[in-house]
Protein backbone atom coordinates (compact mmCIF):
# COMPACT_ATOMS: atom_id res chain seq x y z
CA UNK A 1 0.00 0.00 0.00
CA UNK A 2 1.54 3.44 -1.39
CA UNK A 3 1.08 6.60 0.77
CA UNK A 4 1.25 9.91 0.13
CA UNK A 5 3.85 10.49 2.78
CA UNK A 6 6.33 9.02 3.98
CA UNK A 7 8.16 9.77 7.64
CA UNK A 8 11.78 9.00 7.38
CA UNK A 9 12.36 7.54 11.10
CA UNK A 10 16.30 6.09 10.31
CA UNK A 11 19.15 8.57 10.26
CA UNK A 12 20.46 6.51 7.23
CA UNK A 13 17.51 7.01 5.25
CA UNK A 14 17.46 10.47 6.01
CA UNK A 15 20.92 11.45 5.15
CA UNK A 16 20.67 9.70 2.01
CA UNK A 17 17.58 11.93 0.59
CA UNK A 18 19.34 15.22 1.78
CA UNK A 19 22.07 14.94 -0.36
CA UNK A 20 21.68 17.87 -3.16
CA UNK A 21 21.44 15.56 -6.34
CA UNK A 22 19.43 12.98 -4.65
CA UNK A 23 16.84 15.71 -3.86
CA UNK A 24 17.14 16.57 -7.33
CA UNK A 25 16.57 12.71 -8.18
CA UNK A 26 13.54 12.65 -6.03
CA UNK A 27 12.03 15.37 -7.22
CA UNK A 28 12.25 14.04 -11.01
CA UNK A 29 11.07 10.61 -10.08
CA UNK A 30 7.43 11.87 -9.24
CA UNK A 31 6.94 10.22 -12.58
CA UNK A 32 8.74 7.06 -13.36
CA UNK A 33 12.33 7.46 -15.21
CA UNK A 34 15.14 5.50 -16.18
CA UNK A 35 19.13 6.75 -15.39
CA UNK A 36 19.29 7.52 -18.73
CA UNK A 37 16.40 9.78 -18.48
CA UNK A 38 17.63 11.04 -15.11
CA UNK A 39 21.09 11.94 -16.28
CA UNK A 40 19.83 13.77 -19.71
CA UNK A 41 17.64 15.97 -17.06
CA UNK A 42 20.35 16.81 -14.61
CA UNK A 43 23.26 16.74 -17.16
CA UNK A 44 25.55 14.05 -15.41
CA UNK A 45 26.72 10.69 -16.87
CA UNK A 46 24.61 8.06 -16.60
CA UNK A 47 27.38 6.07 -14.05
CA UNK A 48 27.43 8.70 -11.38
CA UNK A 49 22.67 9.01 -11.67
CA UNK A 50 23.36 5.13 -12.11
CA UNK A 51 25.14 5.01 -8.05
CA UNK A 52 22.50 7.68 -6.85
CA UNK A 53 19.62 6.03 -8.08
CA UNK A 54 20.71 2.44 -6.23
CA UNK A 55 21.20 4.21 -3.05
CA UNK A 56 17.99 5.43 -3.13
CA UNK A 57 16.61 2.48 -3.96
CA UNK A 58 18.66 0.65 -0.82
CA UNK A 59 17.04 2.91 1.03
CA UNK A 60 13.24 2.52 -0.03
CA UNK A 61 13.26 6.09 -1.57
CA UNK A 62 12.64 4.89 -4.98
CA UNK A 63 11.13 1.60 -6.33
CA UNK A 64 11.29 0.09 -9.48
CA UNK A 65 8.45 0.24 -11.39
CA UNK A 66 8.79 -1.02 -14.84
CA UNK A 67 11.15 -2.83 -16.99
CA UNK A 68 11.76 -2.09 -20.85
CA UNK A 69 14.29 -3.62 -23.02
CA UNK A 70 15.90 -1.46 -25.58
CA UNK A 71 18.82 -2.06 -28.29
CA UNK A 72 19.48 -5.52 -26.81
CA UNK A 73 19.46 -3.96 -23.09
CA UNK A 74 17.20 -3.78 -20.00
CA UNK A 75 16.18 -0.40 -18.93
CA UNK A 76 14.86 -0.03 -15.39
CA UNK A 77 12.39 2.53 -14.73
CA UNK A 78 12.10 3.95 -10.85
CA UNK A 79 9.62 6.03 -8.97
CA UNK A 80 9.79 7.84 -5.96
CA UNK A 81 8.10 5.16 -3.13
CA UNK A 82 6.70 7.17 -0.67
CA UNK A 83 5.45 10.72 -2.01
CA UNK A 84 6.28 13.24 -0.01
CA UNK A 85 9.08 12.99 2.64
CA UNK A 86 8.82 13.75 6.34
CA UNK A 87 11.72 13.45 8.59
CA UNK A 88 10.48 11.94 12.04
CA UNK A 89 11.40 14.56 14.38
CA UNK A 90 12.45 12.02 17.45
CA UNK A 91 16.01 11.78 14.86
CA UNK A 92 16.36 14.86 16.07
CA UNK A 93 16.19 14.46 19.79
CA UNK A 94 13.24 12.83 21.68
CA UNK A 95 9.92 14.87 21.58
CA UNK A 96 8.27 15.46 25.03
CA UNK A 97 6.04 18.24 26.28
CA UNK A 98 8.37 21.04 27.89
CA UNK A 99 5.51 22.66 29.11
CA UNK A 100 2.05 22.54 30.75
CA UNK A 101 0.94 25.75 29.37
CA UNK A 102 -1.91 24.54 27.23
CA UNK A 103 -0.82 28.28 25.07
CA UNK A 104 3.20 27.77 25.44
CA UNK A 105 4.27 27.48 21.58
CA UNK A 106 6.79 25.26 22.43
CA UNK A 107 4.25 22.81 23.81
CA UNK A 108 2.27 23.19 20.29
CA UNK A 109 5.44 22.85 18.50
CA UNK A 110 6.04 19.53 20.51
CA UNK A 111 2.83 17.95 20.14
CA UNK A 112 3.14 18.51 16.43
CA UNK A 113 6.50 16.59 16.71
CA UNK A 114 4.90 13.98 18.38
CA UNK A 115 1.71 13.45 16.15
CA UNK A 116 4.54 13.13 13.14
CA UNK A 117 6.41 10.45 15.24
CA UNK A 118 3.25 8.41 16.14
CA UNK A 119 1.55 8.93 12.79
CA UNK A 120 4.06 8.00 10.98
CA UNK A 121 5.23 4.65 12.72
CA UNK A 122 1.05 4.16 12.86
CA UNK A 123 1.25 4.20 9.02
CA UNK A 124 4.32 2.54 8.21
CA UNK A 125 3.06 -0.54 10.59
CA UNK A 126 -0.19 -0.24 8.42
CA UNK A 127 1.37 -0.37 5.22
CA UNK A 128 3.22 -3.40 6.03
CA UNK A 129 0.05 -5.08 7.18
CA UNK A 130 -1.88 -3.57 4.14
CA UNK A 131 -4.24 -2.17 6.23
CA UNK A 132 -6.04 1.13 6.24
CA UNK A 133 -5.00 3.55 9.60
CA UNK A 134 -8.14 4.94 11.07
CA UNK A 135 -7.23 8.55 11.15
CA UNK A 136 -9.52 11.92 10.70
CA UNK A 137 -8.40 15.07 10.21
CA UNK A 138 -10.48 18.31 10.86
CA UNK A 139 -8.47 21.94 9.63
CA UNK A 140 -10.41 24.83 9.34
CA UNK A 141 -9.02 28.74 9.87
CA UNK A 142 -11.69 30.60 12.31
CA UNK A 143 -11.71 33.95 13.69
CA UNK A 144 -12.85 35.08 16.79
CA UNK A 145 -14.03 38.33 17.42
CA UNK A 146 -12.65 38.40 21.20
CA UNK A 147 -9.97 37.03 23.05
CA UNK A 148 -12.60 35.47 25.51
CA UNK A 149 -14.43 33.73 22.97
CA UNK A 150 -10.86 31.49 21.78
CA UNK A 151 -11.40 30.38 25.66
CA UNK A 152 -14.50 29.53 25.82
CA UNK A 153 -14.67 27.69 22.42
CA UNK A 154 -11.67 25.59 24.17
CA UNK A 155 -13.87 24.88 27.23
CA UNK A 156 -16.63 23.68 25.10
CA UNK A 157 -14.31 21.69 23.12
CA UNK A 158 -12.97 20.22 26.03
CA UNK A 159 -16.56 19.46 27.57
CA UNK A 160 -17.32 17.76 24.17
CA UNK A 161 -14.56 15.50 24.39
CA UNK A 162 -15.24 14.51 28.24
CA UNK A 163 -18.74 13.88 26.81
CA UNK A 164 -17.28 10.90 23.95
CA UNK A 165 -14.59 9.06 26.34
CA UNK A 166 -15.36 6.24 27.12
CA UNK A 167 -12.37 4.49 28.53
CA UNK A 168 -13.76 1.45 29.83
CA UNK A 169 -15.99 0.68 27.28
CA UNK A 170 -15.94 -2.94 26.34
CA UNK A 171 -14.27 -3.12 22.66
CA UNK A 172 -13.59 0.17 22.70
CA UNK A 173 -10.66 1.81 20.86
CA UNK A 174 -8.46 4.42 21.77
CA UNK A 175 -7.83 7.34 19.77
CA UNK A 176 -5.24 10.33 20.38
CA UNK A 177 -7.32 13.46 19.77
CA UNK A 178 -4.76 16.85 19.34
CA UNK A 179 -6.65 20.05 18.80
CA UNK A 180 -3.87 23.07 17.98
CA UNK A 181 -4.68 26.57 17.52
CA UNK A 182 -1.96 28.96 16.48
CA UNK A 183 -2.14 32.40 14.21
CA UNK A 184 -2.64 32.21 10.93
CA UNK A 185 0.32 33.16 8.67
CA UNK A 186 0.30 35.83 6.33
CA UNK A 187 0.96 34.51 2.66
CA UNK A 188 3.97 35.72 1.33
CA UNK A 189 5.50 35.66 -1.98
CA UNK A 190 7.95 32.50 -1.18
CA UNK A 191 4.85 30.82 -0.04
Amino acid sequence: MTTAITVLDRSEVVAAALSPLRGQMLELLVEPQSASSLARALDLPRQKVNYHLRELERHGLVGLVEERQRRGLTERFYRISGGHLLVDPELLSPVASPSFDEHAADRLAATAARAVHDVGTLMRDAAAAGERLATFTVESEMTFAAPGDLRAFVAELTELIAKYDRPTAAGGRRHRFVAMSHPSRKETADD
